[in-house]
């Protein structure tokens, strides 16, 4: 990919709900490069040949309730290995590919096409290899990385304990060091660890001693103390191996501490805030496997001598479906460019390559909660649509979508559930804007009464544009009126309040994705190359997004405001909110059937 860099320094994280991105400074899709294009079809050419064909579609389902089984999954994970698969995060000296930010969340939407092993190869590039790829010293490096990249060793991630799942910190898995201070000996337990029942080598997380912070260890499988559980009985990723691990005084190499001490804890965000942003990708992917199989099928199958794709209420599905996945892949390629191009920007300054990776992804917290919560919704919508497009025969199993319904459910519980990402997307930034003072929020909501008195205006201009320009703008000025005026009322009080910062939460995420959306399509309006119909039909889908945008955020609007107002104050506020999110004047129903009937014709998701 090209070593591109931000052209607007100022641009940050969380900068979009203060200003403005120029279109030309986005990323879209249409700009992968060729190897980026090739390694993305290369993942989806390998997960239909080694998934699809073998299990899909002979109607069996890929699990790993047996040695027998597990073995079959390893088989895959190799031959993954071979084609270079599990080294995409990996640099080249270590026996992996390096590729960009960018180019791994492409890689990773594709992954979706192998159902739930896409859980198990998600888990060896990254949360399983990124820590040492980021935080380890180059003995670790040398010693752990190739073996990933080749997948003679399996990795796995271990943060979770039984009372400790959002609040990591509070893990009890503790570390103290033998009395020939050789080893650390490792007392405790993790669950719901993903490659477990099968992985070589595991992140652990657990404080030494009396430390108020985790630490981060490389534990082997075969270390002494070390033990495995059995598998889960889960409802859905049948394919991956999740399992519960123990350690019993285990004996872990004081070398094999990754990192500083008590550095553990923000290394797990780190990696989770890139991970998401990655699930939320392999979401997206998933959204458009579902959709382009309920459109092949409305397709073929016919009542009352028409096809189904010919009526309105399955236009209805497929429509709104596109619309979704179209805005949230802007946003989700947004996201992963903005890293690489921070990225960049700390490696020209001087900063190491670990060090900048780090930074770029806890950069873009914020953005990766949001392209998190908004994948994860997107496909289990649409998993559920495209089960009810298939009607009776989306409850059979041969048909592959309750296997894929059941795996695009916990989408919205790893990587932090979404609750708390929405929750997290609120506080980070806050903590930017109120303690940090990284971002104006004070600044930019000094520019609420200009921007009301604009919607006032008779002679406002009805244009398009201008009309989804005063869409975005008066989105952010919601939030940053709400959360102005709810923290002037509640002051502290306010971070307890969960059910006005989701409400908040909403309207944030609203605002960023429909932005990007619109830029994709300014965007590409400037290009001289873009393909005018599929413009067309990418124009009515920004009008759809903004038109269902402005309703939803209209409406956590006006339930955060009564759930921290009264009386005059209350009405007031109503008011103003009504004047920032004005309706959207467009027709729905002729949109999603535009969008639907052009889908239809090209028979999948080419947008």
């Amino acid at each position: 990919m090209k070593n591109t860099q931000l052209k607007n320094p100022t641009i940050k994280g969380g900068y979009f709900i203060i200003g403005d991105t120029p279109p030309e400074e986005l990323f879209i899709a249409e700009e992968f490069d060729e190897e980026a294009i090739m390694m993305g079809d290369t993942v989806r050419e390998f997960c239909v040949k080694e998934i699809q064909e073998p299990f899909f579609k002979c109607g069996k389902e890929l699990v790993v309730t047996n040695e027998a089984d597990k073995a079959e999954v390893l088989a895959i994970l190799k031959r993954a290995g071979d084609l270079g698969l599990c080294g995409v995060s990996i640099s080249e000296e270590n026996g992996g590919m390096d590729l960009d930010f960018k180019t791994n969340t492409l890689i990773s939407s594709k992954l979706s096409y192998g159902f739930s092993f896409a859980t198990t190869l998600g888990a060896q590039t990254s949360i399983g290899c990124l820590p040492i790829v980021y935080y380890g010293n180059e003995e670790q490096k040398q010693k752990y990385l190739p073996k990933i990249a080749s997948a003679e060793y399996v990795a796995a991630y271990a943060l979770t304990e039984p009372n400790a799942g959002s609040d990591a910190n509070s893990g009890k898995t503790n570390a103290r060091l033998s009395e020939d201070g050789k080893y650390y000996l490792i007392n405790g337990q993790k669950i719901w660890i993903t490659n477990g029942g099968f992985a070589d080598v595991y992140i652990v997380f657990a404080k030494i001693d009396t430390d108020e912070k985790l630490s981060a260890f490389i534990v082997e499988r075969t270390f002494e103390g070390f033990s495995v559980g059995a598998e889960e009985k889960k409802f859905g990723i049948k394919g991956s191996s999740t399992v519960q691990i123990f350690f019993d005084n285990c004996k872990v190499p004081v070398e094999n501490l990754l990192g500083e001490q008590q550095g553990g804890f923000k290394m797990a965000l780190t990696i989770l805030n890139g991970g998401r942003i990655k699930a939320g990708a392999g979401a997206i992917g998933g959204a458009i496997n579902g959709l382009d199989r309920a459109v092949q099928y409305a397709k073929e199958r016919k009542q009352f001598k028409v096809p189904i794709s010919s009526f309105g209420a399955i236009q209805y599905k497929i429509g709104d479906i596109a619309m979704r996945i179209f805005a949230n892949q802007a946003a989700c390629f947004r996201t992963a460019d903005l890293i690489d191009k921070k990225y960049n920007s700390l490696r020209s300054s001087g900063l190491s390559d670990g060090s900048a990776k780090i930074k770029a992804i806890s950069e873009f917290a914020i953005e990766a909660s949001i392209v998190k919560v908004k994948g994860s919704e997107l496909v289990c919508y649409a998993l559920d649509e495209a089960m009810q497009i298939h009607g009776g025969m989306g409850y059979s199993s041969e048909t592959g979508l309750g296997m894929g319904y059941r795996d695009a459910r916990i989408t919205k519980i790893y990587e932090g559930t979404n609750d708390i990402n929405a929750l997290l997307a609120v506080a980070e930034l806050s903590k930017r804007g109120m303690l940090t003072k990284e971002l104006d929020l004070v600044g930019a909501g000094k520019k609420i009464p200009t921007f009301l008195l604009s919607q006032i205006n008779p002679f406002r201009s009805k244009s398009n544009d201008k009309e989804q320009d005063r869409i975005v703008k008066g989105l952010k000025y919601s939030f940053l009126y709400i959360s102005g005026m709810a923290g002037k009322k509640l002051k502290k009080k306010l971070i307890d309040e969960q059910e006005i910062i989701l409400n908040l939460s909403t309207i944030l995420q609203e605002a960023y994705v429909g932005e990007t959306a619109l830029l994709k399509v300014q965007k590409l309006r400037g290009l001289p190359d873009s393909d005018k119909n599929k413009l067309a039909i990418q124009k009515q889908m920004v009008q759809l997004y903004l038109y269902e945008a402005l309703e939803k955020s209209k409406k956590a609007a006006l339930e955060a405001i009564a759930s921290f107002s009264t009386g005059s104050e209350k009405w007031r506020h109503i008011k103003i909110i009504n004047r920032m999110l004005k309706p959207y004047d467009i027709n729905p129903k002729t949109l999603r059937r535009n969008i639907a009937q052009a889908l239809i014709e090209s028979g999948e998701y080419v947008y």
